[in-house]
């Protein structure tokens, strides 16, 4: 599991605190047990093999029992102790979720957290986190979906972007505007209607996965962002930013931590899920 997340034996190694020739020797009985090859040398590096690639959500799922076996020991302890991985997206966690990940380390100074920003969706029990934090609508098999707080979004632009134009009235105007994308709904937005649901294709001027490099692009006029409302109150108390297609709200996402099953049997995973969503609920 260890060489398929990081491509490489020398550097299974030094996670496991082990010598290179271990990673290999285990590897290789491994292979002889099941009879099969399951890693392959390439220009690129090591990948799996089609029999790697079947084998590897069964050997998370075995890990992840034999965690939860030996998790039972911990529920008598009473300071939490352990080490947590943790995908967080990178916006949220740079302007919130770093405070919070503090907090909770203060008040259990026994856990360690190792924090990794990706903007992608992921699927925790296949790429070895104990929790993955975000806000797109993805779930995966084994993996419990818990809810933390609404992500509330704000369609808006600079006033300076509107001059000699008419604000957009209808989401399908936005065919006729420069627009500032980001992973969350890339090129096709989502509007909520009278109707229902309303999505719209627009013409990406920008794209990033941070929306702090959109609302900069925004706030100098470079078109139209759909941005956090967490990023985008401030701008848009001092006109800075004005909304736009106020009849037309942007469709409902929540920040959720996704969990996979055996996790949640772990104390320090469900006190830090509950710990996430009890200051997020507040400060929503």
């Amino acid at each position: 599991m260890r060489v398929a997340r990081l491509h490489s034996f020398s550097a299974a190694a030094r996670d496991l605190g082990v010598a290179p020739s271990v990673i290999t020797k285990r590897i290789t009985q491994l292979e002889k047990s099941l009879g099969v090859q399951l890693i392959v040398r390439s220009t690129r590096g090591l990948a799996l093999t089609a029999a790697g690639d079947r084998y590897l959500p069964r050997f998370v799922r075995l890990m992840a029992e034999f965690d939860e076996i030996f998790a039972a020991n911990e529920t008598e302890q009473v300071r939490l102790e352990g080490h947590l991985r943790i995908k967080s997206p990178t916006t949220i966690t740079t302007e919130s979720l770093g405070c919070l990940f503090a907090d909770f380390q203060v008040e259990h100074p026994g856990i360690s957290l190792e924090i990794v920003l990706v903007d992608r969706s992921v699927n925790p029990l296949e790429e070895g986190f104990d929790l993955a934090i975000g806000a797109l609508p993805v779930s995966y098999p084994n993996v419990i979906d818990v809810p933390l707080c609404p992500y509330e979004l704000v369609t808006c632009c600079a006033p300076a972007y509107l001059v000699g134009k008419s604000p957009p009235q209808h989401p399908t105007d936005l065919v006729d505007y420069e627009c500032l994308t980001t992973v969350l709904f890339r090129t096709t937005w989502v509007f909520e209607s009278s109707r229902g649901a309303l999505s719209v294709e627009v013409h990406s001027r920008m794209h990033s996965s941070d929306s702090r490099v959109l609302r900069e692009a925004a706030l100098r006029g470079l078109g139209i962002a759909i941005l956090p409302r967490f990023l985008a109150d401030e701008p848009l108390a001092k006109g800075e930013l004005i909304p736009l297609l106020n009849d037309f709200p942007v469709a409902n996402f929540w920040v959720r931590a996704l969990v996979p099953r055996m996790r949640m049997s772990k104390p320090a995973v469900r006190e830090l899920v509950a710990f996430l969503k009890a200051r997020m609920q507040v400060r929503s």
